[in-house]
C-alpha cells in the first residue's frame, strides 16, 4: 500500500483558506474540501431527515433550512455542538475517503482544531490573517454584520500562534502575489 501523506489547511473564518488551496490546486496538488462535502450532504435526505430531526424548530414541511439552522448554532453553543456532533463525523469519513490513495493530498478543514482532526493529518497548514480584514471579507461574501461575523469567529480557534511541530503557519495579510509566496514557502517547509 502507498504511504501517503495528508496536509490540512485551516484557519479562521475569511483568513483566505479557499485562496490558499487553489493556489495549492494550481501548483498540482489534489486538493479536497470540507465545505464542498456538507453541500453535498445538504443533498442527502438521510442526513436532512437526521438535521431535522435534531432541530425541528428551523425545518419546514420536514425540511431543514440551513439560515435557521446557521442562526441558531452560532448563538447558543449547546446547538452548535450539537451539529458538529452530527455533521462532522460524516464529512471527516468523507474527506479520508477521497484522500485515500494521493500520494499527497491537501484538505480545507475549517474546524479541525474545534473537532480535535489534527491527529489525522501529516502536517497542518494555518492561514492567518488579520481580525479586521476577514471580518470584512466575510460581511462582504456572505451578506453578514460584523456582529454576525464575529459571533462565528468566537466560535472557533483557538489556534496555534507560531510554527511547532506539524503545525506551519501562512500570513496572509498583502496581496495574491504575497499569498503566493507564503503557499511556495509553505509548501518547501513541508519537503514539496
Amino acid at each position: 500500500m502507498m504511504q501517503s501523506k495528508k496536509i490540512a489547511v485551516t484557519g479562521g473564518i475569511g483568513s483566505g483558506k479557499t485562496q490558499f488551496c487553489a493556489i495549492v490546486r494550481d501548483l498540482g496538488y489534489p486538493v479536497f474540501s470540507c465545505d464542498e462535502i456538507s453541500d453535498n450532504l445538504w443533498k442527502d435526505k438521510g442526513y436532512l431527515t437526521g438535521l431535522a430531526a435534531l432541530f425541528p424548530a428551523c425545518a419546514e414541511e420536514g425540511t431543514p433550512r440551513k439560515e435557521l439552522i446557521a442562526k441558531l448554532v452560532f448563538s447558543d453553543k449547546e446547538a452548535l455542538k450539537k451539529l458538529n456532533a452530527y455533521s462532522h463525523p460524516r464529512i471527516m469519513d468523507e474527506l479520508l475517503r477521497k484522500m485515500e490513495g494521493e500520494k499527497v493530498s491537501f484538505a480545507e478543514v475549517p474546524l479541525l482544531f474545534e473537532g480535535g482532526y489534527e491527529k489525522l493529518f501529516d502536517a497542518v497548514l494555518i492561514v492567518t490573517r488579520e481580525e479586521d480584514a476577514r471580518i470584512r471579507a466575510v460581511a462582504a461574501r456572505d451578506g453578514l454584520s460584523a456582529e454576525e461575523v464575529k459571533a462565528r469567529m468566537r466560535a472557533q480557534g483557538p489556534y496555534p500562534k507560531e510554527d511547532e511541530g506539524k503545525f506551519v503557519l501562512v500570513k496572509n495579510d498583502g496581496s495574491k502575489e504575497e499569498l503566493f509566496a507564503a503557499a511556495r514557502d509553505a509548501l518547501k517547509k513541508l519537503g514539496l
